[in-house]
């Protein structure tokens, strides 16, 4: 394979989602998406019907919702009913935050229960699920991830970038080696480079959460090599 702009932008979930984002940044996301050709633009729900109305006439850039953000520790009827509403503003694909605490305590079966009420309720629309990796052991990475799975994750991702960390070589590693080709597997918090795209992408990661100014200077990079790079 070789990774060029086009490919680079259908693998990255390009997002706005911290707390002090403002209606501007989400207009700039959304003209970022569709001058990239980037898959996905993720905002808090209450943009979402912003974020839509932008995006409106690509279709090419799906409208990505979070869900149970950024803890997880919310009730599976909240996660339910925030899916819901993400659903009928027209999220097409939903990332939801695992109920890290939960997972930590080793309440497999609430786990479970509480992540297949969530895919249940997203009627077909795909699921990442969020381990928030920064704060498990690699034991408990790959229970959540093994858990995710049997709940029907559609990926399994590493964090919601409000942690100090998440992306990391070896934290893909360990969801890879329980995923297989069962679940794609999302990176983020803590892609900000090509090269670690690059690197990623050779564990077999194949989706990407990335802030707005982190995506610019990804594809900047990637314009320095008018070849492209070889995966």
């Amino acid at each position: 394979m070789r990774l060029d702009a086009g490919h680079l932008g259908r693998m990255l979930d390009v997002s706005a989602v911290r707390t002090d984002v403002e209606l501007e940044e989400v207009r700039q996301l959304a003209e970022t998406c569709r001058q990239l050709g980037c898959i996905c633009a993720f905002v808090m729900p209450c943009y979402m019907a912003a974020l839509k109305e932008l995006l409106a006439g690509t279709p090419e850039v799906k409208l990505g919702g979070v869900i149970g953000f950024p803890s997880g520790a919310v009730t599976t009827a909240t996660k339910r009913e925030e899916v819901r509403q993400q659903r009928e503003l027209g999220a097409s694909e939903l990332d939801c935050v695992i109920n890290v605490g939960m997972l930590r305590s080793g309440c497999d079966a609430y786990v479970e229960d509480d992540l297949g009420g969530v895919v249940e309720a997203a009627g077909g629309i795909p699921v990442k699920v969020i381990l928030e990796a920064h704060y498990l052991t690699d034991e408990e990475i790959r229970r959540g991830s093994r858990i995710a799975v049997g709940a029907g994750a559609a990926f399994v991702k590493t964090g919601t970038g409000w942690a100090p960390t998440g992306a990391t070589l070896h934290n893909v590693r360990l969801i890879k080696s329980v995923v297989g080709d069962a679940a794609g597997v999302k990176a983020a918090g803590g892609v900000r480079d090509l090269q670690t795209i690059v690197d990623m992408i050779r564990l077999g990661v194949n989706r990407f959460g990335i802030g707005l100014k982190s995506c610019r200077a990804v594809f900047d990079e990637l314009a320095a090599l008018p070849a492209g790079i070889e995966i």
